[in-house]
């Protein structure tokens, strides 16, 4: 008997100690919004936001910026977006890094 109450009492402290171990949280993608149509869950995509980086709209505003007229962007890759238009000495070209901001490379 006292085995038994023994494998009794070491079966529940382990099914204890298995709550307490970590676990991954999932609801870090829910968000809850409060407006005028009350509370409503939304589920952020986390993968458009790190994806997102530099569009060709972008690429072209920033070498407006920089002194291009008429930019027309040639070439998108992962990394880098290259824009070409006409500048005081002629045709040239600019690349961008391909992150949000369009930094100059």
């Amino acid at each position: 008997m006292k085995m038994l109450s023994s494998t009794g009492l070491i079966a529940a402290l382990s099914f204890g100690a298995l709550g307490a171990l970590p676990t991954s949280v999932s609801a870090q993608d829910l968000e809850l919004r409060l407006g005028p149509d009350g509370v409503r869950p939304v589920i952020r995509d986390r993968d458009r936001e790190y994806r997102r980086g530099c569009s060709p709209g972008e690429a072209r505003a920033a070498a407006r910026d920089e002194g291009f007229r008429r930019p027309e962007v040639i070439r998108v890759t992962d990394r880098s977006v290259t824009v070409e238009g006409m500048t005081r000495n002629g045709r040239d070209r600019i690349r961008f890094a391909n992150r949000p901001g369009c930094p100059e490379i």
